[in-house]
This record gives C-alpha cells, sequence and structure tokens, in this order.
C-alpha cells in the first residue's frame, strides 16, 4: 500500500461562483468551496479545479460469480474482476463494506486520509488509502483470472468514476463488460457518460420512502428513482433491482406493493428484483434477520404486481433463488447460493416454450 500519487483532476464539474464548484456526478451536486470535500469525502477543490482523491487507491480487488452482485441475468455462471476505491456518497446504517466505504468518515475504519474529521481534511485528503493499480493492471488481472467482466462495487462506483472510465474503456476493447453495483444516486450526467461503456447495472432501491433514506442512509429517495427511470428509458444498460428488507422499516405490504409498481411502470416487467434478506450490519444491530415469512409475502407482491423476475437474496437452498420461465413455469436456470447447477436458457430462450428471456448475455 503506498501513498505517493498524483491527482486525477475529475470529471462532471463546473465552476460556480465565488471559487466553489459544482460536482454533477451524484444527486447532491455538491457545492464546493476551495480546500474542501464533497458529500463523497473523495472528490475535493484544489486552486479551482475538481480532483478525484480515490483515482488509483484501490482498496479491494476480486474475481467473484457474477451472481454475487447480484446479477442473475447477466452472463450467468460467469465470474467479474471486482474493484473498488475508498468512500461512498451515502452513510447507510446497515452498510456491510462500512470499513472501506465509510473510512473518511469512520475513525476505526482504514483512516484513509489520516487523522482528524472529514471538515479539517481539505487537500491532505490526497494520501487516500489503497493500492496503486493502474486501469492497464486492472484490465490485464481481470483477463489473466478468466473473467468476463469487470464490476465496480463493494463502494460506490460513482465516486471513483475517473477510475472506472479509465479500465472500462481499455476492457471492452479486450472483450470484457462493465457493470456496476450502485446506490442509484447518479445524475443524468453520469449516466450519459458512462453509457458508452457500462453494460449492465444493480442498483440498490434501499425502499420507497423518503424517511427511511433521510434517516438510515442520509439521502434522498428522488434521485434513485429519477436514476431507475432514466437507465430504464434513456440507455441500453441492462438493469437488475436490489431491495434489503429490514423489518418494521421497509417491509410493509403497502410500500412493497407501491415499490413493486413502480419497478413495473418506470422499468418494465422484465426488471430482475432482488429482494435479500438483512443481517444486523454496522450501525444496525438491534434488529433481528428479517424473518422468511415477509422475504415469501415481497415475492408474492413482486409477481402479483406483474414483475416476471423475483428473487429472494441472503436464503441459500430457496427455491427462488432460481430463474422459471415466467411463460410456462419450467425451471430455467438452477441456483444454490452463488453457483449454478443448470443451465437450460437456449439463444435467450425457454427450450421448452420458446419464449424470450430478458438478459445480457444469457
Amino acid at each position: 500500500m503506498g501513498s505517493t500519487r498524483t491527482l486525477k483532476e475529475a470529471v462532471l464539474w463546473e465552476p460556480a461562483d465565488d471559487g466553489r464548484l459544482r460536482c454533477k456526478l451524484c444527486g447532491f451536486r455538491c457545492l464546493i468551496a476551495d480546500g474542501k470535500l464533497g458529500h463523497c469525502c473523495v472528490r475535493t477543490n484544489i486552486g479551482g479545479k475538481l480532483y478525484s482523491l480515490n483515482y488509483d487507491k484501490v482498496c479491494a480487488a476480486n474475481a467473484d460469480p457474477i451472481e454475487k452482485k447480484p446479477l442473475f441475468h447477466f452472463l450467468p455462471g460467469s465470474r467479474s474482476f471486482s474493484i473498488a476505491a475508498v468512500g461512498c456518497n451515502f452513510r447507510c446504517e446497515f452498510c456491510q463494506n462500512w470499513q472501506i466505504s465509510q473510512a473518511c468518515v469512520e475513525p476505526d475504519a482504514q483512516r484513509p486520509f489520516g487523522p482528524g474529521p472529514p471538515s479539517n481534511r481539505g487537500q491532505d485528503a490526497r494520501d487516500t488509502y489503497g493500492e496503486s493499480l493502474s486501469p492497464e493492471q486492472i484490465v490485464d488481472a481481470a483477463v489473466r483470472t478468466g473473467c468476463k467482466s469487470i464490476a465496480y462495487t463493494y463502494t460506490e462506483p460513482t465516486v471513483f468514476m475517473e477510475l472506472a472510465a479509465d479500465c472500462a474503456r481499455p476492457a471492452k476493447e479486450r472483450g470484457l463488460a462493465n457493470v456496476f453495483v450502485s446506490n442509484g444516486y447518479m445524475t443524468p450526467e453520469a449516466i450519459d457518460f458512462a453509457a458508452g461503456w457500462l453494460d449492465g447495472i444493480n442498483v440498490d432501491l434501499k425502499a420507497f420512502s423518503e424517511d427511511y433514506y433521510r434517516d438510515l442512509c442520509g439521502a434522498g429517495l428522488q434521485p434513485v428513482l429519477d436514476c431507475i427511470v432514466y437507465i430504464a428509458k434513456q440507455t441500453r444498460i441492462w438493469m437488475e433491482i436490489t431491495t434489503l428488507l429490514l423489518p418494521g422499516r421497509n417491509d410493509s405490504d403497502e410500500e412493497l406493493k407501491k415499490l413493486a409498481d413502480f419497478l413495473i411502470s418506470h422499468a418494465g416487467p422484465d426488471v430482475p428484483w432482488h429482494i435479500s434478506r438483512f443481517y444486523p450490519q454496522y450501525k444496525y444491530t438491534e434488529s433481528q434477520p428479517t424473518p422468511m415469512e415477509t422475504m415469501r409475502r415481497a415475492e408474492e407482491i413482486g409477481k402479483a404486481a406483474g414483475l416476471r423476475y423475483v428473487y429472494l437474496g441472503n436464503t441459500p437452498g430457496e427455491k427462488s433463488e432460481s430463474t422459471c420461465c415466467y411463460n410456462c413455469g419450467r425451471l430455467l436456470i438452477e441456483r444454490m447460493g452463488y453457483r449454478i447447477l443448470a443451465n437450460r436458457v437456449k439463444d435467450s430462450k425457454c427450450p421448452d416454450c420458446g419464449v424470450s428471456i430478458a438478459g445480457f448475455g444469457l
């Protein structure tokens, strides 16, 4: 791990007034004064230019099953070279990767920026935690490990957009796809910036309540909804949705029906919905794991709304991990956790009834 680096000028920003800069990367659209950090703590105004502080600081790199993202209709059975740089624009109390996503705000995390609170770090934030890996090294590693894609994941990929873009373009040249696992707080400008090289995305639609996003994530719901609609209507990026069910917080029948109806209306019946079981994490440790009856009820609500592909996550051994034909009901892709036991899809069609099965590379 090293700390010597050259700052990378950020993408998607513009001058504002009084020497401040407007970041256009995520829904916060931070107005950043000279020497200060954006909400993500990894973009800073230095002398009237916006810089990325985590460009060449990779804090995680692994070859994962693509199903782990989770992406079930995207090159199923393949591996995805998964990378992250430190930082996030959310403050989720239940984050499972808080040691790296919240490293800029947590005293017990990796301390990427050294001592002191984020508001006092300013330009000193340039010494970030992580390994200096070039885009070429990352792409080489993906090819060497037999992966078919690169996943920008674990933390929020929006806040390391510069690194993702510089990896994604040579990755495409070498036959690799690119995927995001995102909280969905991207602006339309950010989606347009990535649309030429981003092939797939899993968006966390964490709840269908502004109160939930404000209280548990430090963010808002509407930018996430806008992002989902924009991706579905304005791009060819393959999209899947994940919702983590927190008992008593986002699991009422009314809220789940509103969420499922939104997906049907704005993303269409073919968008896969992953309903993920909660286990106590990070600061959110008082709750019990999501009851299985709640998980199954949510699945029923999604299917009743008209969603063709509804999956239960963090529930190894459940039938609802597998893909069935929405038309004839026959088993198509049998899963056990992140492993595929059988895949009967042929040329993106059900071999029994011939109906098309939506996805990328099926």
